[in-house]
Order: C-alpha cells, then sequence, then structure tokens
C-alpha cells in the first residue's frame, strides 16, 4: 500500500479531504524523523515504536581489491511493532 493509497482510506473512512490527511501523514512522518534525528524514540501505544539502534563498528572485506574496510559505529533507523499488533498480523484479522 502506498502514501497515496493509506491517505485516500483515511480520507474515505473519515470523511475529512485527501489533501489535509495527505498533509497530516507528511507531518507526522517529518515529526517522527526529526525526533530520531535528535535520539529520541517515538512510542505509540498499541502499534509500536520508532527507535534508534546502533550498530557497532565492524570489520568488512572487499573482495575485489582484497582489502579490509572498517564501517564505523553508526545509528539506524528501527521499527519494534506493539505485541498486540504482532498478535493482531499473525492471526491475519
Amino acid at each position: 500500500m502506498t502514501k497515496a493509497e493509506v491517505a485516500n482510506e483515511i480520507a474515505r473512512t473519515t470523511g475529512l479531504d485527501r489533501q489535509t490527511v495527505m498533509t497530516v501523514i507528511e507531518e507526522f512522518m517529518n515529526v517522527v524523523k526529526d525526533s530520531l534525528i535528535h535520539g529520541e524514540n517515538v512510542y505509540l501505544r498499541g502499534f509500536g515504536s520508532f527507535i534508534i539502534k546502533t550498530r557497532a563498528e565492524k570489520l568488512a572485506r572487499n573482495i575485489s581489491k582484497n582489502t579490509a574496510v572498517i564501517i564505523p559505529q553508526h545509528n539506524i533507523p528501527a521499527f519494534k511493532p506493539a505485541n498486540s499488533f504482532k498478535d493482531e498480523v499473525a492471526k491475519g484479522e
């Protein structure tokens, strides 16, 4: 499902116009991104959490040049679904 399809579905079920819904979705995504950039996790009870995971420094190999490359420690965004969300998906509801 694309962002446009999500906006259309929300607009259909709530009666709001599609442009308003699209603006809210865009702003929600901006708030989540900004929070993660500033090191704050976002918790949505009953849905899940947008969190920052730290990847440790590691040694990788460049096979074509037969050299070792050090990949520095870095942060990545991640989503951890709530248990109730995982249960609903598992049941197919």
